[in-house]
């Protein structure tokens, strides 16, 4: 039986509030859940569960289609986890990353106590689970100015928030627009930019040989926010028009 006296405190923080967890109760998030982050049809009721189990705060996907990403907060350390998956929080802070139709939505988890680990130096453990994937550091990929361009105009929605919360993931035509661009121009640098991700072994931005991922800007728009490829400093170039 878990010593409850001993568990470290951990917080969820999402759009600015911050909710606390309690040992003995497991704490849910979803449409529909103890933490209920929109009210959005494609998010399962409850998505998340965040409990204390064996000496340690565990994070298991409950969902039955959405992978969720987790990386730490410099982004060198990044885990995919799948529907079924169950990980324990060894690191903190942590940045939680998943979407839902249109919407990407990011929570921070904050450890307070001897089992946080401000400054891992291994990758984040994770265990066996449906479509779960580990991926430890990911080497720099190397991106043109205009490529650097589009990636900061399909995450400005996430940027500009400035907090954990819920952004809409702008269309291809919408992205397109905010850059001035062609569509035809916009997608193929969109499909250079995953075609590169891929091959540094970013998982999910194709469906396989020659076949792209259909929730492709989603999955790149994580990938950004979570390996910090791009941050809010880099808004003033998409203002500027310029790389």
């Amino acid at each position: 039986m878990d010593d409850d006296t001993t568990a470290s405190t951990l917080t969820i923080d999402f759009c600015g509030e911050r909710h606390a967890c309690t040992p003995g109760r497991t704490f849910s998030v979803g449409r529909d859940a103890d933490l209920s982050i929109d009210d959005n049809r494609y998010l399962h009721r409850r998505l998340l569960e965040f409990e204390w189990a064996s000496g340690m705060w565990w994070m298991t996907n409950c969902g039955q289609s959405i992978t969720v990403g987790v990386a730490t907060a410099d982004g060198t350390y990044q885990a995919m986890l799948g529907p079924a998956g169950r990980m324990p929080l060894v690191s903190s802070p942590l940045s939680v990353v998943f979407s839902a139709g249109p919407f990407t939505y990011e929570l921070g988890v904050i450890l307070d106590g001897s089992s946080a680990n401000p400054a891992p130096d291994a990758a984040l453990p994770v265990s066996t689970g449906a479509d779960t994937a580990l991926s430890a550091t990911l080497g720099a990929t190397t991106f043109t100015p205009s490529q650097r361009l589009l990636i900061i105009a399909l995450c400005e929605p996430m940027l500009r928030d400035g907090m954990a919360g819920a952004s809409r993931i702008p269309s291809s035509a919408e992205a397109a627009e905010r850059l001035g661009w062609p569509i035809t121009t916009f997608n193929r640098k969109l499909d250079n930019v995953c075609d590169k991700l891929d091959r540094d072994g970013v998982p999910g931005l194709r469906g396989g040989v020659g076949k792209l991922a259909r929730n492709r800007k989603s999955r790149l728009v994580e990938h950004a926010i979570m390996a910090r490829l791009v941050t809010p400093t880099d808004l003033a170039l998409l203002d500027a028009g310029q790389p």
